[in-house]
């Protein structure tokens, strides 16, 4: 029997919802006599329980099997929507990951925010988020997993829009709103589809079911396609990418989150639907093709970025890419480590700019430089975070990608092409940011632009520490290969692909041999970059040119047919109703010969065809007596 602490520890995302309810009890009344710091406090407090749970129940569920709680929610006419819970190391091991960085996201805001009296609304949406991705996680239903993602986009919606004041988080809002939107639609779909051929939509039940399937192809690639739209749209790929960027608006300590493990609750879903996306080749092979477009163009787009939020969101899209690459290829073990290691490592970048940003007022990486003597600190946090991203040993990212890469030789050694070059751009575009941010000459902006306080400086020395540490906890865990069945070429290619792309990196921007600012060779080909390959302007000009068009049409013919017809038989009554008053005389012969005008008329129109019909005739006989 599991211990008490593994038994409930489905009551986790309810310890979230709880310090988010509290926070409503700060309306503006109670926030002017207490300040807003008591609604923060509360939620902090509530996500260290969950941590703490979370962290204790582990070592229970390690090399254990999984084992799953129902809980019936509705069945009627035939249709059981029962939740199931799945218990297991991987799933505690992600709650303590989701709570843990939500719990360090949650101290660093109570210093980026230190002025600001919106906390209750801000904690308690770090809290929705929370509470939505730990019940992610636990839940082994596709059907109440897709309920899940709803909520959290609803949530992105809300926390990007926290300062909905300025004009650009709005917009950022909205359109990180419908573009998730449109990968879920088609999720949706392909969730309703596929129960009429699985009889269920437990996750467990699905994979055994798949085993043994024997479906049409082309259902099960359409199926499949709509599948994969939704994590799409959740981990920005292409063409669904452009969320995350204009989701850079939101307040930093938002962005911790969202671009470590918010992105990747699409591709939790992702992994878990493997079985069933294996059963179209064709699926397999656009889940690849999208997150190779996605890795290689969002490595590239970030070198040509001046925002330092822009260059670590389009970051956040390649690696999310190469985590479909990896699940389109099979590799699920791989990916899940991969993105593990990544939100690790993404964290401790945005915490390292986000102080940065904070007191430097700029984000814009031209208008900084030389703060390596003013923040020694952030400058090592944005070293190992970028040695953890990329493949350089003994950090997290090397071993995930090393296993990768390992599984890709054989069946698509076109991948292991495409993985370093990723890698190298990646390590790259990160040297750049580095040496662009803390090398170099201190320019006006960043004159004055002191190490932050200890709220924000603790996580992020937390946070450093453990990113240090991750191959201690990976070979504690029994993930990390031996020595012995390393493959040692693989091994040199990827650190010799983080090496070229770190040390040309320097060579450019710290050298006198490539003159400044840096450009491409082409200016066509900056442009093609910096503009994220017009996607913005093909987007306009095909489908949003084409909703307008249509909405334009729409409502011409709302405007002039349907009002238009309504309308005309409105004023043919009132015109009717306005002359007939005065024909009105109160005699009874006058009503008699009405009702008889009435009859004979209705009668003519009732004998109309057979009135033609005889008029016909007489005009054949006339005719047929002139001729004769």
């Amino acid at each position: 029997m599991a211990p008490p602490l593994v038994q409930t520890i489905w009551l986790v995302p309810f310890y979230s919802l709880i310090g988010a309810s509290l926070s409503v009890l700060w309306f503006p009344s109670i926030t002017r006599r207490t300040g807003p710091r008591p609604a923060g406090y509360i939620n902090a407090a509530m996500t260290l329980l969950s941590f703490v749970h979370a962290l204790l129940a582990l070592p229970a569920t390690w090399n254990q099997p999984a084992y799953e709680i129902s809980f019936q929610w509705l069945n009627v006419a035939g249709l059981d929507l029962t939740i199931p819970v799945q218990v297991s190391s991987l799933t505690v091991g992600a709650i303590a990951l989701v709570s843990g960085l939500n719990l360090l996201a949650q101290i660093f805001a109570i210093g980026y925010l230190e002025m600001d009296w919106g906390w209750a609304r801000f904690y308690s949406l770090l809290a929705l988020f929370e509470a939505g991705m730990t019940a992610l996680v636990l839940c082994n239903s596709l059907f109440f997993s897709y309920i899940i993602l709803e909520i959290l986009t609803l949530g992105t919606y809300l926390l990007l829009g926290f300062w909905f004041n300025q004009s650009l988080v709005v917009t950022g809002a909205r359109d990180a709103f419908l573009t998730k939107r449109i990968g879920d639609l088609f999720l949706l779909m392909a969730v309703i589809a596929i129960y009429p051929l699985t009889g269920t939509w437990n996750f467990s039940e699905m994979v055994k079911w798949a085993t043994t399937a024997e479906v049409d192809p082309i259902v099960i690639t359409l199926i499949g396609l709509g599948l994969i739209a939704g994590p799409m749209g959740k981990c920005a790929q292409f063409p669904l990418h452009l969320w995350l960027d204009e989701a850079m608006e939101g307040p930093i300590p938002s962005t911790i989150l969202r671009n470590s493990v918010v992105v990747a609750t699409g591709a939790w879903v992702l992994v878990k639907l493997e079985p069933i996306l294996a059963l179209s080749p064709f699926v397999l092979s656009t889940t690849v093709f999208i997150g190779a477009v996605t890795a290689v163009g969002g490595s590239l787009i970030a070198l040509a970025q001046i925002d330092v939020k822009r260059t670590l969101s389009y970051l956040v899209s390649a690696y999310m890419g190469i985590v479909f690459m990896a699940v389109g290829t099979g590799q699920t073990q791989a990916a899940l480590m991969l993105v593990f290691t990544h939100a690790i490592s993404m964290s401790l970048l945005i915490m390292s700019i986000g102080g940065i940003i904070w007191n430097s007022v700029t984000q814009n990486v031209t208008q900084l430089g030389g703060l390596w003597s003013r923040r020694p600190m952030s400058g090592l946090a944005f070293i190992v975070g970028t040695l953890g991203l990329v493949a350089f040993p003994p950090f997290g990212s090397f071993w995930a990608l090393l296993e990768l890469v390992d599984g890709l030789r054989e069946t698509h050694p076109w991948l292991v092409g495409v993985l370093l070059l990723v890698n190298g751009l990646t390590a790259f575009g990160l040297t750049r940011v580095f040496c662009l941010l803390f090398a170099g000459k201190a320019k006006p902006m960043a004159q004055r632009s002191p190490e932050v306080h200890w709220p924000m400086m603790l996580p992020m020395m937390v946070l450093l520490g453990f990113t240090l540490h991750l191959p201690l906890v990976l070979q504690a865990c029994d993930l990390l290969p031996s020595w012995v069945d390393i493959d040692t070429s693989l091994a040199v290619l990827l650190i010799g692909s983080s090496i070229f792309g770190g040390s040309l990196s320097a060579l450019v921007y710290l050298g006198n041999v490539v003159p400044k600012p840096v450009r491409f060779p082409v200016q066509s080909l900056q442009n093609l970059v910096a503009y994220d390959f017009y996607t913005p302007t093909l987007y306009r000009s095909s489908f949003v040119f084409g909703i307008d068009l249509i909405s334009r049409l729409t409502s011409w013919i709302d405007k002039y047919l349907v009002d238009g017809v309504v309308n005309l038989f409105g004023s043919v009554t009132i015109f009717g109703g306005q002359n007939l008053k005065y024909s009105t005389s109160g005699q009874s012969q006058f009503y008699a010969l009405t009702v008889l005008f009435g009859v004979v008329l209705l009668g003519f129109f009732l004998c109309f065809p057979l009135l033609s019909n005889m008029a016909f005739i007489f005009a054949a006989n006339f005719i047929h007596q002139t001729v004769g």
